[in-house]
């Protein structure tokens, strides 16, 4: 999905709904057939100044964006049972580098996943026009992303503090 800034829409205004457009179709191909659907809901790479500059009140995630899972789970809802909720931990204070990651610089990473088990009311009103379903969505999105947090601190208190044994 390929999301367009406001500036840009502002500027190519006929690119409004485009990536709706395009999920839309995808999701339509895949109906009959079994797939996996990858969503980043955070919609781009963590950073400390990213974090700051859109005042996230979360300590390790950047705000998620419902509208993308919203969109999926109205076109695929009814195929789907559950969602893999992947998280990655790297240890250490800085996050790595795409480069880093990829020249063997990092050492360790966590993969942590959870299984969510999905609430049929999720797929079942009108994102896009329904502010009361929206906010449905978004505060399913928003407990996820509280439990993420949350799993996230666990797990690099869990690699702070030394074993005994």
């Amino acid at each position: 999905m390929k999301r367009y800034s406001k500036a840009f829409l502002a500027k190519h205004p006929h690119m409004q709904g485009k990536d709706l457009e395009i999920t839309k179709q995808a999701c339509e191909k895949f109906k009959d057939l079994p797939v996996t659907v990858v969503n980043y809901l955070e919609g781009t790479r963590f950073t400390p100044a990213k974090q700051a500059q859109q005042g996230s009140p979360f300590q390790y995630l950047l705000k998620p964006k419902a509208g993308g899972v919203a969109f999926v789970l109205a076109a695929l809802g009814e195929q789907l049972d559950t969602v893999l909720d992947v998280t990655l931990v790297y240890p250490g204070a800085r996050i790595p580098g795409f480069w880093a990651l990829i020249s063997g610089q990092v050492d360790k990473v966590i993969v942590d996943i959870q299984t969510r088990e999905l609430d049929p009311a999720l797929w079942q009103g009108d994102y896009e026009n329904d502010p009361t379903f929206r906010q449905f969505v978004q505060n399913w999105v928003n407990t996820l992303w509280e439990d993420k947090d949350a799993r996230i601190a666990q797990i690099r208190t869990e690699l702070s503090t030394p074993t005994h044994g």
